[in-house]
């Protein structure tokens, strides 16, 4: 198909991410370079050197190896599942949901080109499934890149290869995908009904900050635990899938069931939403 033809077809979603094309090379650069630098880190210094000569961490240290089970962030898995729940790689997650969940409706409220954009032959649904399009394909791109640079450096390194299964690095990288996909229907939701695009913001980062603080403080603290079936890094735990393999068919479909009622709830809330106000 000729790209021309798919640009005419898709306009909104090839808008939205040629605008911040630069904000999505510099985050994929970073994603690249950060899962690189894990790898070696992993591939030169045995994980559990780097936690006291060998001592068994902290039970909660699993909610940063991306673990609800018995894989260790001093281990090969775990420390790999680390790269995946690292704060830098969740804060790069925030910024593409947070950037292009305000562009979807609130930030065009804002600046008041909601109703001009209105008056063109473009439905709200149309405008709503291209921006939440573009959204999904920048995630999309960002945990690529993460995964293609884990799988890189686990077949280059013997250790690594033995210690992670095989395709276990894929399937880690789509449950990265599910996760943000999770996210990205609530924040949505609320760019639905927001009219400033630092509310949609705003709430990108509370639910992941949130969410993941929960999680620990569910790990950390045995009254706490049941809270963690809240947090949706309880069902991400791409730790433990490097370290077992298998798919977690039960957690994919809790994050993406998650994403997919909010993006119901966002065409709903748009649909009845007065523009003008």
């Amino acid at each position: 198909m000729n790209p021309s033809t798919v640009n005419r077809r898709l306009p909104l979603v090839w808008l939205a991410l040629h605008r911040r094309r630069r904000m999505l090379l510099s985050l994929l650069f970073g994603m690249v370079v950060f899962e690189a630098l894990i790898v070696v880190i992993a591939g030169t210094i045995p994980p559990g050197d780097l936690f006291g000569g060998g001592r068994t961490p902290p039970g909660a240290f699993k909610a940063f190896s991306g673990s609800n089970g018995d894989v260790s962030i001093a281990s090969y898995p775990g420390l790999l599942g680390a790269g995946l729940t690292h704060p830098f790689w969740i804060a790069l997650q925030l910024t593409v949901i947070g950037s292009l969940g305000a562009a979807a409706v609130a930030a065009d409220v804002e600046s008041g080109t909601i109703e001009l954009l209105m008056t063109r032959p473009v439905s709200r649904r149309r405008l709503l499934a291209e921006r939440t399009g573009a959204l999904v394909a920048a995630s999309v791109l960002l945990n690529a890149a993460a995964t293609l640079t884990l799988a890189l450096g686990v077949a280059a390194s013997a250790p690594l290869r033995e210690a992670v299964p095989e395709g276990a690095v894929f399937t880690a990288g789509l449950l990265g995908c599910a996760l943000a996909f999770c996210l990205t229907g609530p924040v949505l939701a609320v760019s639905a009904v927001s009219r400033r695009r630092a509310h949609v913001v705003g709430a990108a980062v509370a639910f992941g900050a949130v969410g993941f603080a929960l999680n620990f403080v569910a790990l950390a603290w045995s009254p706490a635990r049941p809270l963690r079936y809240l947090s949706p890094f309880h069902y991400y735990a791409p730790g433990d899938v490097l370290g077992h393999g298998g798919v977690p068919w039960a957690a994919f479909g809790v994050l993406l069931g998650v994403g997919l009622l909010g993006l119901v709830a966002a065409f709903r809330l748009l649909e009845r939403r007065d523009l003008a106000v």
